[in-house]
């Protein structure tokens, strides 16, 4: 498959693109900066240059045309402040949803956050009330898109750089816990080959079940 990552510089994006290529797929990274098309490369992908905060929605379409599937991995980031949480976490994220129904490409995965419906707590900064609601934004619009996209929305824990477990506890409910992120890439994969889980908004954390199993446990 042709699966175009959205935020393809991130550390999830990079590990996705690795598992993508190693059985065979075809995984293309959309990036803002010229500079890491080499680290794409390196992940076994196809690097394309566009900014999610200035292209127009037919610029966007025009990169994800012909794709399989669409992951939407794309986030501010550690470091930036509430506006580009809007402008990269939200506004970034319908732009994807509107361009991959525009291209006809139904399959769409988005890496949301874990417990982003629950109030944030009173003494929570104002940079993480705004990634919050940012990803709540994100993910409210995509779930009103039923008839023009097959989505699943994957919420991830507390993101972790340890080796990966190959299990985890994945489901509507669950507690927030840590993840892994090649864990959460391999997640990923699996809900892209799983068309059962299109219409779930599911909670990762890492937990006793097998990465595989536990997608197709998760089906509705």
């Amino acid at each position: 498959m042709r699966i175009v990552i959205v935020g393809g510089h991130g550390k999830i994006a990079l590990r996705l693109a690795r598992q993508l290529a190693d059985r065979g797929d075809t995984p293309v990274g959309l990036i803002r900066n010229p500079d890491h098309s080499q680290d794409i490369v390196d992940a076994g992908a196809e690097p394309v240059v566009i900014d999610l905060e200035q292209a127009t929605v037919t610029e966007l379409t025009e990169k994800i045309m012909g794709a399989d599937a669409v992951v939407f991995a794309a986030g501010a980031g550690p470091g930036s402040g509430a506006a580009r949480k809007e402008t990269v976490d939200h506004k970034a994220a319908v732009l994807t949803a509107d361009a991959a129904a525009l291209a006809g490409v139904r399959r769409l995965v988005q890496v949301s956050a874990i417990n982003v419906d629950k109030p944030v707590p009173e003494d929570a900064g104002e940079v993480w009330k705004a990634y919050v609601a940012a990803k709540k934004a994100a993910d409210d619009d995509l779930r009103q898109r039923d008839l023009d996209l097959d989505w699943t929305i994957l919420r991830p824990g507390g993101l972790t750089d340890e080796a990966a477990t190959g299990r985890v506890d994945l489901g509507e409910e669950v507690e927030r816990d840590t993840v892994t992120r090649d864990d959460v890439a391999a997640v990923i994969v699996a809900l892209l080959d799983e068309p059962g889980t299109v219409g779930r908004v599911l909670n990762l954390v890492n937990g006793e079940t097998p990465v595989v199993e536990a997608v197709r446990a998760a089906t509705g």
